[in-house]
């Protein structure tokens, strides 16, 4: 009588077609979790990147850049960079201005630092309603906001609020 089985051939095929389909899984599941932590990681990393919100680029008389000033919401300050060799006198001071219509200007602070870079403390309330930022050139020291500024502006620039 001959025997009906099945032959083992076939049943070693289903047990490796088994212990494929089992590391095939395994790779995915394993593969999909290196993805959500990928994922995560690049997202801390965006939440960590600071969002400029406010620019402006000060220019001189010639319509030179002189001042790039960013602001990041982040940081709760200005970064200002120097973009031409400009430097303030040994008696002088350079003052940053928000101007807005109709409305004084605003002193925004003291250039102390003559390095190519300088950061000045402030809130997106202090350029909320600038349309455009001055530098002056004052006695060392700066002046009050009651005084005003010396004109004429050494820099001027619009301040341009960046959509988010």
């Amino acid at each position: 009588m001959v025997e009906r089985g099945v032959s083992g051939w076939w049943r070693a095929a289903t047990i490796a077609c088994l212990v494929l389909l089992s590391v095939a899984v395994t790779t995915g599941f394993s593969m999909f979790e290196q993805f959500k932590a990928q994922v995560q990681h690049l997202q801390g990393q965006l939440k960590d990147t600071a969002q400029i919100k406010y620019i402006a680029i000060l220019v001189d008389a010639d319509q030179a850049p002189a001042v790039l000033v960013t602001m990041a919401l982040q940081d709760n300050a200005l970064q200002l960079q120097r973009l031409n060799s400009v430097t303030e006198g040994r008696e002088d001071t350079m003052q940053l201005w928000a101007l807005s219509d109709g409305d004084p200007a605003r002193s925004l602070g003291v250039l102390e630092s003559k390095g190519k870079t300088l950061r000045l403390t402030a809130t997106e309330r202090d350029l909320a309603s600038a349309t455009r930022l001055a530098i002056s050139v004052e006695n060392k020291g700066g002046v009050t906001q009651a005084k005003g500024p010396r004109l004429p502006y050494l820099f001027t620039g619009a301040v341009v609020q960046k959509a988010l």
